[in-house]
């Protein structure tokens, strides 16, 4: 395993479970969480992530995701992400590790399908 992979996998079981304990193992304390790259202001330290991930989802995902590419820095996760009857997202996510391997900094990049032309 490399150090993206346990995070993404950590990162499932996490979304998963919705346990603190589960966030707390992937996100560093001071971490920022960055919903859309373009946002103003992340959401800002462990707590506060906590407290976004409460948030209800539209249902359960189905997702496919893997790590893309990787340093000791930075991992680029791709893949997709499907709520059924909802939305369905392509996703790039990059995760700036902290030296203990947790997140530092999380930013996903997200795009929903093209409107049909028909």
């Amino acid at each position: 395993m490399t150090r993206a992979s346990d995070w993404l996998d950590g990162y499932i079981k996490a979304w998963e479970t919705k346990a603190d304990d589960d966030v707390r193992a992937i996100f560093t304390d001071d971490a920022e969480y960055w919903f859309r790259p373009n946002d103003e202001e992340p959401v800002r330290g462990i707590d506060a992530i906590l407290e976004s991930w409460k948030e209800p989802e539209p249902g359960v995902p189905v997702h496919d995701l893997a790590v893309l590419i990787e340093n000791d820095e930075l991992g680029i996760v791709k893949g997709t992400v499907d709520y059924p009857g909802d939305e369905k997202y392509t996703n790039l996510w990059e995760v700036w590790f902290a030296p203990d391997g947790r997140a530092l900094r999380f930013v996903e990049w997200y795009m929903t399908p093209r409107a049909s032309a028909g």
